[in-house]
């Protein structure tokens, strides 16, 4: 066994979360019941993990052997355990919502077999729909580096593809590949990005509670209302239940997804007229300002709702998840490029 088989297997187990290593194990299948048995999962995982390297040498596990069947529970079943990045597909041919799996499949492999000499492509379809990918690239003269994968997942008949660990000069290749296979003519950065999987794809698929402004809004229920005064309750009833409205009309109602930030760039030109040094500069003015929190959509519904923050909301929050993004560059003609993408 060569040293990249042991590398990648102390990675797999030291990923993999210590309650769920007998349940991982159980579904490798090259591991035969007794062998099962015989691992002890008090055991620190290094010592795990020697035993399992003993196991693999008696029987000469290759590379592709090893990575196939801990490819589910790798990242499928642990999608937050890295950085994604979604993307969107542009310009569907005719015959882009037919593709169906096996032709993807297919397709996929072979573009960016042509594309790539040296490359391991595994793709696996998972149970909400989602065709899951894993790529190792190589080059010319190196095989495919297994320990830093990328991963690629798409929701066919849709034109929605999220991303993670993939270099720029990766990029060119996957994209290509992509667009190909899908039957689409263009992919473009949708400018949302995030450590859980599922809240960027929620955000930008809106799988969630959306609440529409009507022209004779009945007010939305408040939770967890303390009873007070019911005369200052009275008085301030109206004015509650209308913020409350508004903000569940710019974030969405119930559980939202659990974005963690949102970033803008500015580029616009400094106004203070007790700074002349800075005011009559050609150049623009540059900052980011980011927003950060375990669930940011939820912290900026609760600080509308509660009068923390104005009423209307701001265009500037409230576009994150009506645009399904969350880096903006905001300039003196209005939201740039990246902010439009």
């Amino acid at each position: 066994m060569d040293n990249t088989v042991k590398r990648l297997l102390e990675r797999l187990v030291r990923r993999i979360p210590s309650r769920m290593l007998k349940t991982t194990l159980d579904k490798w299948s090259r591991l035969t019941a007794t062998q099962r048995q015989s691992i002890d999962y008090t055991e620190s995982k290094w010592a795990l993990t020697e035993k399992l390297l003993a196991i693999c040498e008696v029987f000469g596990c290759s590379l592709t052997v090893l990575v196939s069947p801990w490819f589910h529970t790798d990242v499928i079943e642990n999608p937050n355990l890295g950085m994604w990045h979604a993307f969107q597909l542009m310009d569907p041919q005719d015959d882009a919502h037919s593709v169906e799996l096996t032709q993807f499949k297919e397709q996929f492999k072979s573009h960016l077999s042509e594309l790539i000499r040296h490359v391991s492509i595994k793709i696996k379809k998972h149970t909400d729909e989602a065709v899951w990918i894993r790529i190792a690239w190589g080059d010319t003269f190196s095989r495919p580096n297994h320990l830093k994968p990328t991963y690629v997942v798409h929701y066919l008949q849709t034109p929605y593809v999220f991303l993670s660990s993939l270099t720029s000069k990766q990029k060119p290749l996957l994209s290509q590949a992509l667009v190909l296979s899908t039957r689409y003519q263009a992919i473009k950065d949708a400018n949302l990005s995030g450590r859980k999987l599922t809240a960027i794809r929620d955000l930008l698929m809106k799988q969630y509670l959306q609440v529409f402004p009507t022209k004779f809004p009945s007010p939305l229920a408040e939770r967890n209302r303390v009873v007070s005064n019911l005369h200052i309750e009275k008085e301030q009833a109206g004015s509650a239940a209308n913020r409350h409205q508004m903000a569940c009309e710019a974030f969405g109602d119930g559980l939202l997804p659990q974005l963690q930030s949102a970033v803008y760039k500015l580029e616009t030109k400094f106004r203070d007229h007790t700074n002349k040094t800075m005011t009559e500069r050609d150049e623009p003015f540059r900052c980011v300002v980011k927003f950060a929190s375990t669930n940011l959509l939820e912290s900026l519904r609760h600080s509308a709702s509660s009068g923390v923050a104005s009423t209307p909301v701001t265009p500037l929050l409230s576009s994150v998840p009506l645009k399904g993004k969350n880096y903006f560059v905001i300039t003196d003609n209005g939201p740039g490029p990246s902010s439009q993408k």
